[in-house]
């Protein structure tokens, strides 16, 4: 997993307010510093996740036909992806293959308006404002991420991540 901005200014440090937030959400905003979304790192996504369609397009634009069924709008991708998808796949990664190409074939067709799934960037603003994004990006991480992981193992065996 890696992150990049359309309009970053590569090697700067993250926004003061966001790695606050991170902070509190348990993060480490050390080390973290912008850099620009190229081709080459659309090309090499499984998925790309913009904050919102402004993102999603310019990075379609940068590599169209690799992007095209890969980049969504995270609120978007939140929303169009089903665990069922991914049901059969016993790895996160095949099973993110499975739910990128479930929601890829599912968008347009899902009869919801994308009207919500923009976040805005809160660069800049006040940590109340930051906070706010934070909240409409919280509910589709916490989505995605149990739908790629998957449900524990009816064993009782812990799940990768918590051994």
């Amino acid at each position: 997993m890696s992150s990049a901005g359309t309009a970053a200014m590569a090697g700067t440090p993250m926004d003061p307010a966001a790695a606050t937030l991170l902070v509190e959400m348990g993060g480490d905003p050390r080390g973290a510093l912008a850099r620009r979304l190229t081709a080459a790192l659309v090309e090499d996504a499984d998925l790309v996740l913009g904050a919102a369609a402004e993102h999603r397009e310019a990075a379609v634009r940068l590599s169209p036909l690799w992007a095209l069924r890969r980049a969504f709008t995270l609120r978007e991708f939140g929303r169009l992806l089903r665990p069922e998808d991914a049901v059969g796949a016993r790895e996160p990664a095949e099973r993110a293959a499975a739910l990128v190409s479930g929601a890829a074939a599912r968008r347009g067709t899902d009869g919801n308006l994308a009207d919500d799934d923009d976040v805005a960037d809160p660069y800049g603003a006040p940590i109340r404002v930051a906070r706010e994004a934070a909240a409409r990006i919280a509910e589709p991480v916490e989505r995605i991420a149990a739908a790629v992981l998957g449900p524990l193992p009816a064993t009782g065996t812990p799940h990768a991540d918590e051994r």
